[in-house]
């Protein structure tokens, strides 16, 4: 379901049939939920989930709801904006992640939240190039507009410093999301060394931390 509504922009020239795409799975989920799913492969495996996992319709219409709204080609007007479209998004995809798992709790919660902000405002950085070839720009306005860049000057592929500088502010708020994530791994740390502060362990810096969330995921110890 996440690569069909995801690939719904993409592939269509006319916004009334990405509405007709997004239509059609919100009514799936409805009938879902009302355990009469649509005879369509993807909707027959989620109906599945749905019933062995007791996961919540609430992510799902969060998912298809923001991705409606990212219909329109138009720029995120901020940063806060592209961060609720990842919290609804990559966030929600993660939460029902950790339902699977039979994971419920909050600082597991709180990881995910951060995790899929970092996730989404990633993605929007690595889709920048192919989107400019198609003469679009979806960077957040208000950081382009506090370095001068204009839109054109991503078309173009320009590279000055400024340009750059707009990178720099949108890739900074994706580490500070990891950040957040890397203090509670900190705070595990520190308690394991009897909150020795001075303890070598905890001046060297964590590589491996997304598999150490991985595995405390699996099994359930968040």
């Amino acid at each position: 379901m996440w690569n069909w509504l995801r690939q719904i922009k993409d592939s269509i020239t006319q916004k009334t049939t990405g509405l007709m795409r997004m239509q059609f799975w919100r009514k799936a989920v409805e009938d879902i939920y009302c355990n009469n799913p649509p005879h369509q492969p993807v909707a027959v495996a989620l109906w599945r989930a749905v019933k062995r996992h007791n996961l919540s319709k609430m992510w799902f219409t969060k998912i298809i709801d923001e991705r409606e709204k990212n219909l329109d080609d138009r720029a995120y007007r901020n940063i806060q904006e592209l961060e609720a479209y990842a919290e609804n998004t990559q966030s929600a995809l993660l939460y029902l992640t950790l339902e699977m798992l039979g994971v419920k709790d909050i600082h597991a919660d709180h990881a995910a939240s951060h995790i899929g902000k970092a996730q989404g405002i990633i993605t929007c950085l690595r889709a920048t190039p192919y989107h400019c070839t198609r003469r679009k720009v979806f960077l957040p306005m208000d950081i382009c507009m506090l370095h001068g860049v204009s839109q054109e000057d991503f078309i173009r592929c320009k590279q000055e410093k400024n340009v750059r500088d707009v990178i720099y502010d949108i890739a900074s708020q994706a580490h500070v999301h990891l950040e957040h994530v890397a203090l509670d791994d900190y705070l595990y740390n520190i308690r394991k060394v009897d909150f020795n502060i001075f303890h070598p362990s905890l001046q060297k810096r964590n590589t491996l931390l997304p598999l150490y969330l991985y595995i405390r995921t699996w099994k359930k110890t968040y």
